[in-house]
């Protein structure tokens, strides 16, 4: 079984998963939405949950740098919530504080392209989530 990592933003949803052994997140993709339409992520969510076999998501919780829980904190524990309902699957909250900025700094660093560092940001950080739940959880 895999894990899966998501960083839920306002109009995409950056996904990795895991290895089977759930030592090794790598990014896997990014869904594109409507602004604020979360419920249409549902149903492809289950099917890459289903076809990957996995069996815990690890959601990106974006607290405010002083440590406080602010409206997109709040928004994304709906989210963990209804997700968690739809899937019936464990849904567990891990800090993302700066992992954009982090994801970003990767591209940079492998000189993508402006356009190109858009379309995988989401998906990389989306891997940071959920690689450092997997350090943690190794200890």
């Amino acid at each position: 079984m895999r894990a899966m990592g998501l960083d839920l933003g306002t109009r995409t949803l950056g996904i990795s998963l895991s290895d089977v052994t759930k030592t090794i997140a790598s990014s896997y993709k990014t869904i594109r939405f409507k602004e604020n339409e979360y419920e249409v992520l549902f149903p492809q969510l289950k099917q890459i949950v289903e076809e990957q076999k996995v069996d815990l998501i690890v959601l990106g919780f974006p607290k405010n740098m002083n440590n406080t829980v602010g409206d997109r904190a709040n928004i994304t524990i709906m989210f963990q919530q209804n997700l968690q309902q739809y899937l019936n699957i464990q849904v567990i909250l891990q800090d993302e504080r700066l992992s954009t900025v982090e994801a970003t700094n990767y591209l940079l660093e492998a000189d993508l392209s402006r356009k190109k560092r858009k379309a995988h940001v989401d998906a990389v950080a989306a891997n940071i989530i959920l690689q450092t739940y997997l350090d943690k959880m190794k200890g």
